[in-house]
């Protein structure tokens, strides 16, 4: 199991005498985290989340680096609140802008880990001397966050990056697994940007919903590589190694947003297979 954060060894005497059973904190700006959210409560059953979608903002990618700090931090101080001992950033655009921001912010009150390193990680091992492709929101390609810490890995790889930016407004509308995103979909991996890749990072919790839209289009020829299950496996070794893994499901999970919609909550139900109770929390009053 892989596991890349450096543990700092001041947090492992606190947590140690913490209660075990505190949520993950888990947010994003809409649906895409909830990608990531279904796959950790699969992997570990047994912990609670605290999810929040910045729906009033969506979508972050096209935002200032400013303006997502300024979201994440407002975001903290609501998981900060509700106790939880992981914050995850499950948002490529927000783990690109804010991330180092939000460690500093949150100090020893949770972990926080982003959704960027497992992935980068991943790549190291499996592709090296190998051109992979990446394709995100412009926060995201613009920041090159992802080629900084794949060239910092001097594993050889060469990465090609590509902004997508229809494609996370394009699912929050609901518009996936139709001819219409598989329009926009084949008009931005036929972008010769990405000629030669052998395998494409998606940078965005939004895109594993059309994952099995983007493998069709190349047909096997380019591995497609889908972070959910990955950050997954890299929160529950990161609990493991912190000690802070909950013996039992302390109760429900709890979901937040910004700005209420029934077509998120309807989207919840629909990842979670169940009813869940969203609460609408606006950042600023």
């Amino acid at each position: 199991m892989i596991c890349f954060s450096i543990i700092s060894p001041w947090f492992k005497v606190m947590v140690k005498a913490e209660n075990l059973e505190r949520p993950i904190g888990v947010f994003d700006s809409g649906i895409g985290g909830l990608t990531v959210a279904k796959a950790i409560k699969a992997h570990l059953p047994q912990e609670r989340l605290v999810y929040f979608g910045d729906t009033a903002h969506l979508p972050y990618g096209d935002k200032s680096t400013a303006a997502i700090q300024a979201y994440s931090v407002k975001i903290c101080d609501l998981l900060i609140r509700q106790n939880c001992k992981i914050i995850l950033i499950a948002c490529n655009s927000a783990s690109a802008a804010a991330y180092e921001l939000v460690r500093e912010y949150v100090g020893r009150k949770a972990h926080v880990l982003n959704v960027i390193d497992p992935v980068v990680q991943l790549v190291g091992e499996r592709f090296p001397q190998r051109t992979v492709g990446l394709i995100g929101t412009k926060q995201t390609v613009n920041s090159n966050v992802y080629k900084k810490k794949i060239d910092d890995l001097n594993a050889g790889i060469c990465l090609k990056s590509l902004a997508t930016p229809l494609l996370a407004p394009m699912i929050e509308e609901g518009f996936f697994n139709n001819t219409i995103s598989e329009s926009v979909i084949q008009t931005y991996l036929s972008d010769p940007a990405l000629d030669g890749i052998e395998a494409l990072i998606l940078g965005c919790t939004h895109y594993p919903l059309i994952k099995e839209q983007i493998a069709a289009y190349y047909k096997g020829r380019v591995e497609v590589l889908d972070a959910s299950e990955l950050v997954a496996r890299h929160v529950g070794a990161v609990l493991t190694q912190l000690g802070i893994a909950s013996a039992r499901l302390p109760g429900e999970s709890h979901f937040y947003v910004s700005d209420y919609t029934a077509s998120f909550e309807a989207s919840t139900q629909l990842f979670f297979q169940k009813k869940v109770n969203l609460k609408h929390y606006p950042l600023w009053e």
